[in-house]
């Protein structure tokens, strides 16, 4: 499947991160280029999930700590996280459930990282939780975005069979956008 993306200005075919197919999300008419995208809506998405620590510092924290906060945290910024991504940058469809687990188990590694720093920094760098929270952030966005390039969202590579057709096991969950 092809599109008015495949191609930068220099006529050189671009990859999309992790093997997306499919029409490219609507952030795409404005950025033109799917890892800008991606890491536009990481942005927004960093932003959001350390608004949801600060929400849940305030509320749940004060009662269970702050390791309940980054719980809560985590399970709001991986569902907004998921439908940012899939919505505005790669733009699948079908195997909503299967991505959702690959998309949390790339956020399992991201929190894991977490949940060892996060002490380390409060308990033994006696830094303020909000402050130590917002310092592995950036930790956790790298792995994050490597992680969702590279597994994700990931459909199957088109294999030619012996009529020399393309064909997927996800041809029948790719969404076709007219241009």
């Amino acid at each position: 499947m092809t599109s008015e993306y495949d191609h930068d200005v220099t006529g050189m075919q671009r990859e999309p991160p992790a093997g997306m197919e499919g029409q490219p999300g609507p952030l795409l008419r404005l950025v033109r280029d799917q890892r800008i995208a991606f890491l536009m809506v990481g942005a927004v998405n960093t932003a959001v999930g350390f608004g949801w620590f600060v929400l849940f510092e305030f509320t749940v924290g004060r009662v269970w700590g702050y390791l309940a906060s980054l719980a809560f945290a985590h399970v709001f910024s991986v569902l907004c996280a998921f439908v940012l991504y899939r919505r505005f940058v790669f733009r699948v469809r079908g195997h909503v459930w299967r991505d959702l687990g690959r998309f949390e188990l790339v956020y399992l590694v991201s929190i894991s990282v977490n949940f060892v720093l996060l002490p380390v920094l409060v308990e033994v760098g006696h830094l303020p939780p909000l402050l130590a929270q917002f310092i592995i952030v950036f930790v956790t966005t790298l792995i994050s975005y490597f992680g969702h390039r590279g597994f994700s969202f990931r459909r199957a590579v088109p294999v030619v069979d012996s009529a020399n057709s393309a064909s997927t096991d996800d041809d029948e969950h790719i969404e076709d956008v007219p241009k």
